[in-house]
């Protein structure tokens, strides 16, 4: 399976799947990816994960499970990101890439902690989608905001 999606992303494929879906399940592994860094995932990330795929992608819930499925498993046997994040850069200008970091941040929200394993994930790939440090700190100051989760002040409990 994981050979299959390589060789879509590589330009090898055999046309059964649209550039999108592809993109869809690129996405779905990067999301993944950050949502394993603690070595757990959790109902309440599966279900972020899931919100953020749909507000990327205009696809119906049977083909989202799909992806998701799929993706799971792909997340499973990879040994790294750069062939998903490649996939990405060479289909997304930087704004959508940037969106798809803030998703990152918002997953990586969900239980309300950031684990620096996860930090260091959406680090990591927010590189290799040509994000520049500027707009890192940005998409963690917007999955911040639209998180409801507010900075403490020094001193505050």
């Amino acid at each position: 399976m994981l050979t299959r999606l390589l060789e879509k992303i590589r330009g090898q494929n055999t046309g059964q799947d649209d550039p999108e879906r592809i993109n869809a399940l690129a996405a779905a592994t990067l999301l993944f990816e950050v949502a394993w860094a603690d070595h757990e995932i959790s109902d309440e990330e599966l279900r972020a994960l899931r919100r953020a795929l749909q507000s990327l992608f205009d696809i119906d819930s049977e083909e989202l499970s799909s992806i998701i499925t799929e993706s799971r498993q792909h997340h499973d046997e990879s040994v790294g990101v750069q062939s998903f994040t490649r996939t990405i850069n060479d289909s997304w200008d930087e704004p959508r890439r940037f969106d798809l970091v803030v998703m990152l941040w918002e997953l990586a929200h969900t239980d309300a902690h950031i684990d620096p394993l996860e930090e260091h994930r959406i680090r990591h790939i927010a590189e290799l989608l040509y994000l520049s440090h500027n707009r890192f700190i940005q998409a963690k100051l917007e999955a911040k905001k639209r998180s409801g989760i507010r900075s403490r002040r020094p001193g505050e409990i």
